[in-house]
């Protein structure tokens, strides 16, 4: 028998297999550049996120069209990406999820959308007003 875990959670990001290839190494720090991350775990635990939404997706887009499962498992999952906006109303299709890039989700989140806003005068900035809590949302003061 396999052995008991008894951890509350699951994985959060994955390693890359090659830690030095020179392409992936350059595109990671990019997008650390562009939308002012703190290190490149940030990175792997969106792209992580990323290949478990693709992964559902494939798995449901290979079942029949009327598979009671494909209905069911891949309504929820669009409903849960337009929910995130990761996908418009008009875009409600397993195809769409298959297009989901990095860039999306890194545009969905609070630091970026302060900046873009205009409340902070660089994306580094941004993330400071986060942390020490300048911002809110509604009337939840966010410090994440």
């Amino acid at each position: 028998m396999g052995k008991k875990s008894y951890q509350n959670y699951g994985k959060t990001f994955r390693k890359p297999k090659r830690p030095f290839e020179k392409e992936r190494l350059d595109s990671e720090m990019k997008i650390i550049g562009e939308y002012g991350l703190k290190n490149k775990r940030e990175v792997w635990r969106v792209n992580y996120a990323l290949a478990k939404i693709r992964t559902a997706a494939r798995t449901l887009l290979t079942l029949d069209e009327k598979s009671e499962q494909r209905m069911f498992q891949g309504e929820a999952l669009l409903r849960r990406m337009v929910r995130l906006g990761l996908l418009l109303e008009s875009e409600k299709k397993l195809d769409y999820v298959l297009g989901l890039t990095t860039a999306k989700i890194m545009e969905r989140r609070l630091q970026t959308k302060v900046f873009k806003l205009g409340l902070a005068k660089s994306i580094h900035h941004a993330r400071v007003l986060i942390r020490q809590r300048h911002i809110r949302v509604g009337k939840q003061i966010c410090d994440i």
